[in-house]
């Protein structure tokens, strides 16, 4: 018995028609007709009664009509099942994220599997103004961003703050500053060149560092930009104990980098830290946003998760 006749039969029986019930199933009668007939044959009886005029049942149809209902409703509750297991295996969450995150981002998407394992996290890397264009198209359902909050004049976004970054130092391990590893204080690097990355690339980093530095008596001695992290860190790895360099990398990200000819050294000076915020749209939250936000709470200590 095949679902498919069992379909044609139920579909004659509300008709009693063939012909009206090959239009409903949008298939020729002779269609129709074949398969109930085989319907028949497979059972042994006949369902309906084609020697009047008009068609109808027999008293076996009658009696199997629940029946056949019963078995295409269980098919749609089946299907049903299939197709909402499916959708939520499917939704994933594009999530804006940047370098350097590190721990933080192993805790949320460790936390995002325990309160919803059935949400996919695809990850993706951008500047931070180009992430937060995504999270306004809806490209991105959220976006990760450390600094005070600029949404350079983009409407509809929100940022929830997560958690604090601090920032450590990184000289050369052969330079004196490194000799025995600690703290150290901003004034002791002020004869060094200082690397960093263009404000416009990350305007909330660089104004850090470079306001600290003046609250601190001194402007930082520009040195050369490199292209990436990586490479500036292998310049100051490079650079001798005379001639030193330094740049701030994120405490977070500074854990998992194995860069031996490079120390990372904490501030003395307070505020040498950044807040990381998450940024995602006021109205028409993405599926799966409440469980994220839920999840960067238990990361982050709490409090981040909006009452609305």
């Amino acid at each position: 018995m095949e679902l498919r006749q069992v379909r044609y039969f139920v579909t004659v029986a509300h008709e009693l028609h063939f012909g009206r019930a090959a239009e409903r199933l949008h298939i020729v009668q002779s269609a129709v007709s074949q398969q109930v007939r085989r319907l028949e044959r497979e059972l042994g009886a006949e369902l309906f009664d084609r020697s009047a005029r008009q068609v109808r049942l027999t008293a076996v149809g009658a009696r199997f009509l629940p029946e056949a209902q019963a078995l295409l409703a269980a098919e749609e509750r089946a299907r049903a099942v299939v197709a909402e297991l499916t959708a939520s295996r499917s939704r994933t969450l594009r999530l804006g994220t940047s370098t350097g995150l590190g721990a933080h981002l192993d805790r949320v998407l460790d936390a995002l599997a325990g309160l919803a394992p059935e949400i996919g996290v695809e990850l993706v890397s951008a500047r931070a103004p180009e992430r937060l264009d995504r999270v306004v198209s809806g490209e991105l359902a959220a976006a990760f961003l450390r600094g005070e909050p600029d949404d350079g004049g983009r409407e509809g976004l929100r940022f929830l703050p997560l958690w604090q970054d601090p920032l450590v130092a990184a000289v050369p391990a052969r330079h004196p500053l490194a000799a025995s590893p600690g703290t150290v204080a901003l004034t002791e690097l002020a004869p060094v060149p200082l690397l960093l990355t263009e404000r416009r690339n990350n305007r909330a980093l660089v104004d850090l560092v470079v306001n600290a530095c003046h609250d601190a008596g001194f402007a930082p001695v520009p040195g050369p930009r490199y292209g990436s992290l990586d490479d500036t860190l292998t310049a100051i790895g490079a650079a001798g104990p005379a001639d030193g360099l330094w740049t701030v990398v994120h405490a977070s990200h500074a854990d998992r980098l194995h860069t031996p000819r490079v120390a990372f050294l904490p501030f003395r000076n307070p505020g040498m830290e950044l807040t990381t915020h998450l940024a995602v749209r006021r109205s028409d939250p993405p599926a799966g946003l409440e469980p994220l936000l839920r999840a960067c709470a238990e990361a982050g200590g709490g409090g981040v998760w909006p009452a609305a």
